[in-house]
């Protein structure tokens, strides 16, 4: 499968903006800016080099093809970029570039700052698809319609709890995210072992201006300490899901003989090549096919927690294109979803026909004050 038919999929043209080549390239370059600029603000090397650092790093052209096939070679990103960047410099300079600083530095503040611009855009995105849900939610919390447990007929709720509750799952899951990236999106500044040698003594104080400039949390050195970044994973997996359970749902309403619910009609899309009668959910069908990926891709940085000693082998080198996957694969979702919510065909005469035949009467409880106080919890938050 080419590149561009593997990936069709597994994200959305804003997404892949985040984790593109430029970018990555960019964040990289940036911390070795920012570290430069912390040096020559703290005494550690002298202004001069220090402007000279930065004015190489933002006039760096790397052609990504050349940089990707260098770094599968050396092992590492960081190897062949500061090898460029030392080169663009004086040769009494080149050695200060990336002074007390090691490859994982770079690779995981990179990652922090492509989760942390990646997790905005879901967070937009989540809050849309909300807006959306809550909307259906009011206007059809008093429509009485048939629950169902177990896939069979139960007593009857109000069709828009349905929606709501969807609604609630999403957000909570937006907020889980927001807040482990809140953890997670910090600075990553340890030298070679994790102890800061090489950087006089001022290691604290040139992390902080770092973290600074960069508009991330300051913290100490976390080279095998990769909680925050699995706890990621496994907010992104639960926000997939969290996407699906309303993919299920309306999947299901739309078969032919419930027929309550059904994705909006879109020319060339949910067709058949075969049967031109059939009308399929071909949204609900991009965010299940999310939620199968996202257990797996979420297990991969469970299962990297053993780090070995001060940095690991394997494990933090897995992570960076695991967290793209999950990343790309939660924006692909809520961007179908949305889709969906916003243009969803609702059918009262099926709905109130589905209810007849079960023969539950009408009553939907207190659903319509259900959903007001999910409504009322979603917009606070």
């Amino acid at each position: 499968m080419s590149h561009h038919l593997g990936t069709r999929s597994g994200g959305t043209p804003d997404m892949a903006e985040i984790y593109s080549d430029a970018a990555t390239i960019g964040h990289a370059l940036a911390f070795e800016a920012a570290l430069a600029r912390a040096q020559g603000d703290e005494g550690l090397i002298v202004r001069t080099a220090a402007d000279a650092i930065v004015a190489a790093a933002g006039g760096l052209h790397i052609d990504p093809e050349e940089l990707a096939d260098e770094a599968e070679h050396a092992g590492t990103l960081a190897i062949p970029l500061v090898r460029r960047l030392r080169v663009a410099l004086p040769e009494d300079v080149a050695a200060k570039a990336h002074l007390g600083a090691t490859s994982q530095d770079v690779a995981d503040t990179v990652l922090t700052l492509q989760m942390k611009a990646g997790a905005r855009l879901l967070d937009r995105d989540a809050a849309r698809l909300c807006v959306a849900l809550c909307a259906h939610a009011e206007r059809h919390a008093g429509t009485p319609a048939i629950g169902r447990t177990l896939l069979q007929d139960a007593c009857p709720i109000g069709f828009g709890l349905r929606f709501a509750q969807a609604a609630a799952g999403i957000d909570d899951a937006r907020r889980r995210l927001a807040d482990e990236i809140g953890t997670a999106a910090r600075i990553q500044l340890g030298g070679a072992a994790g102890t800061r040698a090489g950087l006089g003594g001022k290691g604290a104080a040139i992390a902080a201006r770092v973290a600074r400039e960069l508009d991330l949390a300051n913290s100490e050195p976390w080279h095998a300490r990769r909680t925050g970044l699995a706890a990621v994973a496994s907010a992104l997996a639960i926000l997939i899901g969290a996407a699906a359970k309303f993919a299920r749902d309306i999947a299901l309403l739309s078969q032919d003989r419930i027929a309550e619910a059904r994705e909006p009609r879109v020319a060339g899309r949910g067709g058949s090549s075969a049967m031109p009668h059939k009308r399929n959910p071909t949204g609900c069908q991009v965010a299940l096919s999310a939620a199968y990926r996202a257990p797996g891709l979420a297990a991969s940085l469970l299962g990297g927690l053993p780090q070995e000693a001060e940095r690991g082998l394997g494990g933090w080198q897995a992570e960076g294109p695991v967290l793209a996957d999950l990343f790309g694969l939660a924006a692909a979702s809520l961007a179908a979803m949305t889709i969906v919510a916003e243009g969803l065909e609702i059918d009262a005469d099926a709905i109130a026909r589905n209810l007849a035949e079960a023969g539950q009467g009408s009553d939907i409880g207190e659903s319509e004050a259900l959903v007001a106080a999910l409504v009322a919890h979603i917009g606070r938050s």
